[in-house]
């Protein structure tokens, strides 16, 4: 089949955006892995298909699959392409753009100066959730009218925890910002070991359905620079979802402001989130770099 597509980037972190609304898509894992391969397909980090909505109250279904060709939850960068795309395509002429996922609903907002301001929900730190087998989790007594399941998460949940990484003791926080974040302090990011620690974290059996990795330096209480390790996709440019997660875990240990300037190797981003049960916000660019049509 040919396959029209639009090659867009937030801050470098890059994406084959297919319209599913007017036409028909349905990708395969193979598909997906040429469509990213950067010799011998487009390339990208992510593929990002738009549907029909599925959620009640949303305009659009966001769809994103890793460049191993794996379908995730949530991409922050992707959904300030999605919403810039939706606009862009005539899809819609709305400037706040209601979108499902398959972590729930966000919403995308389209400022007058081009960039784009993401709802990304509150942050989710029950280990169980996340999910993360948490080292102090463990079986509990259940009362009435409580499962055992829900007194070990409650049990198990803290700012951050110790992890194991081949006799390496690590100490990370763990937060779900619709897909799974693990977030280590470091004092020089230059010389942070994203390329030995990060694919071992990625796939450490403490998660079990892989983690994002990112490698945070705090240099000010609003100011912070980050590597993300993207399961699925190695390290990248930016994660929009890694910067949320980052200063969510940062505000939980009482080193970060409400408004943070997360700087990324390709870029920076705003993140704001008040706290508690309040939603992270993001804000940043989404540029479209060209169109294009390709046989699968």
């Amino acid at each position: 089949m040919k396959l029209r597509f639009t090659k867009m980037q937030g801050l470098g972190n890059d994406f084959v955006v297919c319209d599913g609304v007017g036409q028909a898509v349905g990708l395969s894992p193979e598909q997906c892995r040429f469509l990213a391969d950067r010799r011998f397909g487009v390339g990208c980090d992510q593929i990002l298909l738009v549907e029909p909505p599925r959620l009640v109250g949303t305009d659009f279904h966001y769809r994103i699959f890793n460049a191993d060709g794996s379908e995730v939850e949530q991409c922050g960068n992707g959904a300030r392409c999605f919403a810039r795309f939706v606009r862009d395509q005539g899809l819609t002429a709305k400037t706040e753009i209601p979108v499902g996922t398959t972590a729930g609903p966000i919403r995308l907002y389209i400022e007058p100066d081009g960039q784009v301001r993401v709802d990304m929900g509150p942050p989710i730190f029950l280990p169980a959730r996340i999910p993360f087998l948490a080292p102090a989790a463990r079986p509990a007594m259940a009362g009435p009218g409580v499962t055992a399941t829900a007194n070990a998460i409650d049990l198990a949940e803290a700012n951050d925890y110790d992890l194991e990484v081949e006799g390496e003791s690590l100490r990370i926080g763990a937060v779900s910002m619709g897909n799974p974040h693990a977030v280590l302090r470091v004092g020089d990011l230059d010389q942070a070991p994203v390329e030995r620690l990060g694919p071992r974290i990625e796939r450490h059996p403490q998660f079990p359905r892989r983690v994002n990795v990112g490698f945070m330096q705090v240099l000010a209480p609003d100011r912070i620079r980050l590597r993300v390790y993207e399961r699925g996709a190695g390290e990248t440019l930016a994660c929009g979802t890694g910067a949320c997660a980052a200063v969510a875990v940062g505000r939980r240990l009482g080193l970060l402001a409400e408004r943070v300037r997360v700087s990324l190797p390709g870029g920076d981003l705003v993140i704001c989130w008040a706290g508690d049960d309040q939603p992270v916000w993001m804000t940043g660019p989404a540029v479209t770099v060209f169109t294009g049509e390709i046989q699968l």
